[in-house]
């Protein structure tokens, strides 16, 4: 219902600011070459929750953290981010552990439709409070550390804009902007493959397995669903400041698997999906900053046995388009 209401707010936002304006409503950089840093962190904890011997209910997994540093460039078709790892964690790894993680995304706009692909890995969790059930840990070190537990999530996303005049290069603000406020609707389209696993082994702790229950000793939960999410985009410019909000609930449908004891099982469902964007910064034509932040959140329930995901991710980003004509006429001009 705040969802929803959220949505309604963007679109009297949108149809009170609008007018009637011929004109293009973004500004794209295409003769640039544009050059930018960023940095930033992502971050995947999930949950599991079941009727667990001892009387629990819900298990905690999360992953120590790290900042990303990362460096791109563009320039017409062409765009390129590389970004590394920065040795430190943001949390204790006595309590949190050393995770890898692998991160590739790879987008593009084709006429009013936007693609986006993702694979991400995280290797290496820590159980939270595990001392609860585990005597051989302390309030001190209160945390199971579990390097081979694998978070996996391989998604395509399709967004298309009802509006000509909305760009996603424009949003993200690298190699355009908007001129002026605008909101559209979208329909999002959503393939995706995710889960956990680790390995031969459960799981979940041996102290809270059920062995009259098969699932309980599962070492890999998987789904794979497809679906669409209905939503609102809304942008802000005032002057060169601009803000982003995309808000969006819909539905998928599921085809669920779990791996216990050398079994395999597999069940049909739906599930509802949230899509939540928020994009704000500045921009000139010579150069920009700005803070972006994107969520995903996944759930799948084998009956009693659920499992529940929230991908996010923060990064800051600041850069610089470089307008290769004037450099020509410069050049030429010394000639």
């Amino acid at each position: 219902m705040k969802l929803f209401l959220v949505i309604l707010t963007l679109f009297c936002c949108s149809s009170a600011n609008s007018q009637v304006d011929d004109s293009l409503a973004y500004k794209l950089y295409k003769d640039n070459v544009v050059l930018y840093s960023d940095l930033g962190y992502s971050s995947s904890p999930f949950s599991i929750k079941d009727n667990f011997l001892g009387g629990y209910k819900k298990i905690k997994f999360k992953h120590n953290q790290k900042v990303i540093l990362g460096f791109g460039a563009a320039y017409k078709w062409f765009a390129l981010r590389i970004g590394f790892a920065l040795p430190q964690t943001l949390r204790p790894a006595g309590k949190f552990g050393n995770p890898n993680y692998f991160d590739l995304g790879v987008s593009f706009t084709v006429k009013k439709r936007y693609w986006d692909i993702n694979l991400r890995n995280y290797l290496g969790y820590a159980i939270q409070d595990a001392n609860r059930w585990d005597d051989s840990l302390t309030t001190l070190k209160p945390n199971a550390i579990e390097p081979g537990l694998l978070n996996f999530d391989f998604s395509i996303n399709s967004w298309f804009f009802k509006s000509d005049q909305f760009r996603m290069q424009s949003v993200f603000g690298r190699v355009g902007e908007f001129k002026r406020t605008i909101g559209t609707w979208y329909f999002k389209s959503t393939l995706n493959l995710f889960g956990v696993g680790n390995g031969l082994d459960p799981i979940v702790p041996l102290e809270l397995i059920d062995t009259t229950e098969t699932k309980s000793s599962a070492n890999l939960i998987a789904t794979l669903d497809i679906g669409f999410v209905p939503g609102y985009a809304y942008v802000y410019r005032q002057g060169f400041w601009q803000a982003s909000v995309f808000a969006g609930l819909g539905g998928v449908v599921q085809s669920k698997f779990v791996s216990a004891n050398g079994i395999t099982r597999g069940l049909l469902g739906l599930a509802p999906r949230v899509d939540f964007r928020f994009v704000a910064g500045y921009s000139e034509p010579k150069y920009f900053f700005w803070l972006t932040t994107e969520f995903d959140i996944k759930s799948v329930s084998h009956r009693e046995l659920k499992y529940g995901g929230t991908y996010h991710l923060v990064r800051l980003v600041g850069g610089v388009r470089l307008d290769k004509k004037e450099k020509s006429k410069k050049g030429n001009n010394k000639i």
